[in-house]
């Protein structure tokens, strides 16, 4: 079987429960014991074939057990309220791995996909900041720590990321929430970072 081409770029987030420096990316166990955390996807432009992905969002809430490469994770899996049916189905066949690509190594950590919703999804981009609701389920609102000489405070090539091969900024959650399917979280002052990304597949 004929696997779709696809392409698309845009800027993501998370934001988590870890509290300081957050070990999962360097593959270590969260700070407490598990971590849920929500990730946001804005596709500025993206391509499913002959189908357009420009200016859709998606985003996941999930927990994960332990140390986040272990597994075992927890999903919902939000997609789009604006993208009709095509969309849907090709957003839902990259996020939910089948389509090959970088989403399809995350998606093999997840052992539980305890919902898929389309809801509104907003992922509003400013400078130093970002923010992601999702209907009446979740919020995450983030901003950029400032490092020496009011820079960001950046990290590279760290080895579980959601964007590889781009520079993270490190950012402090002002307010994390997400209350369905039986991940609920509800913090503030905790880990978050946000960069731009691209994905190909297959």
């Amino acid at each position: 079987m004929m696997t779709t081409q696809w392409t698309m770029a845009g800027d993501y987030l998370e934001s988590c429960s870890c509290s300081g420096a957050c070990p999962c990316i360097y593959l270590g166990a969260p700070t407490e014991g598990d971590c849920s955390a929500l990730v946001g996807w804005h596709i500025k432009t993206g391509k499913f074939g002959e189908v357009s992905l420009d200016d859709l969002n998606v985003a996941v809430a999930l927990n994960s057990p332990g140390p986040m490469a272990e597994g075992n994770w927890k999903v919902v899996l939000y997609l789009d309220q604006r993208a009709d049916e095509r969309q849907s189905e090709a957003l839902g066949s990259i996020f939910g791995g089948q389509a090959g690509g970088h989403p399809a190594m995350l998606a093999s950590l997840i052992s539980d996909v305890a919902g898929v919703e389309t809801l509104p999804i907003r992922f509003e981009v400013e400078q130093g900041r970002r923010h992601l609701s999702i209907g009446e389920n979740a919020e995450a609102d983030i901003a950029a720590i400032e490092g020496q000489g009011g820079q960001d405070v950046t990290i590279q090539n760290h080895p579980l990321a959601v964007a590889p091969g781009q520079t993270l900024v490190v950012a402090n959650s002002r307010s994390l929430r997400h209350q369905a399917h039986g991940i609920n979280v509800e913090l503030s002052e905790r880990t978050a970072f946000y960069s731009p990304f691209a994905y190909a597949g297959p």
